[in-house]
């Protein structure tokens, strides 16, 4: 016991840090089944223990390896015809982000955002499961700016894949798995440049994308069985309960 303690970062005791393995293969199971409100969660628990200067470079590399493993395991009904697209446009958006000075209002930016998911999740666009690659190119490059700002592109980008595939949840959350790995990459990278030491938290982070990968195999079980219609409603549903809650933290901003 005392050895397994060693590894820990300091702070974190062994109840604590089984807790988080714990909620790291239910999280993981809500969003292989669901595609939404894992990562949610997971913040949500992370920041009532891990310290405020940890909790988001942290929670980026678990959710970095909850996404390849759900990327990975579900990787079969990914469509590369978006994800390709979508990789090019993250990168211009990310790059981009970095390069602006100007920093914009943060509650604003969840307001229009929030409502803008909302928007987009209920009602159907025509003609937006045709988008070309070049659409989808500008589509990722706006959610990969905006999180430079706004660090809420999931629910962001479960809307915008919505749109593009709006009748195979498989391919939606398989590809939305995909997308999140690279946009969580590119988090960690940058916190990795800007000297946070994750060293000290690979073990716990090891343990708890292990766990996670556990829960995404469970949850695919239950996406296996949930009809499409009944996928789709609990879908737009966590969907508009993030977004609300995203309203709600920029109305308290302002």
């Amino acid at each position: 016991m005392e050895t397994i303690a060693a590894l820990l970062p300091e702070g974190i005791g062994m109840a604590v840090a089984a807790l988080l393995v714990v909620a790291s293969f239910f999280t993981s199971a809500l969003t292989a089944a669901f595609g939404v409100g894992g990562g949610v969660a997971m913040l949500t628990l992370m920041g009532l223990f891990v310290p405020v200067a940890a909790l988001i470079p942290v929670h980026g590399a678990v959710q970095l390896g909850s996404n390849t493993g759900r990327a990975w395991h579900q990787r079969a009904h990914v469509r590369h015809t978006i994800f390709l697209p979508f990789v090019a446009g993250s990168l211009v958006g990310a790059v981009a982000g970095a390069m602006v000075v100007v920093q914009l209002p943060d509650a604003v930016l969840k307001l229009v955002l929030g409502v803008f998911i909302i928007a987009v999740t209920w009602a159907k666009i025509p003609g937006f499961e045709r988008l070309g690659h070049a659409g989808i190119a500008i589509g990722s490059g706006v959610t990969a700016l905006i999180t430079m700002f706004v660090g809420a592109t999931g629910a962001l980008l479960s809307a915008f894949f919505a749109q593009i595939i709006p009748d195979d949840r498989k391919a939606l959350i398989a590809t939305h798995a995909a997308g999140m790995t690279i946009q969580h990459f590119l988090k960690v990278v940058v916190f990795g440049f800007a000297g946070f030491a994750f060293a000290q938290w690979l073990p716990l982070v090891a343990i708890m994308i292990a766990s996670g990968y556990l829960g995404t195999v469970y949850g695919s079980r239950w996406l296996e069985a949930l009809p499409e219609e009944t996928f789709r409603r609990w879908f737009r549903i966590g969907i508009t309960l993030l977004a609300l809650d995203m309203i709600r933290r920029g109305f308290m901003d302002l």
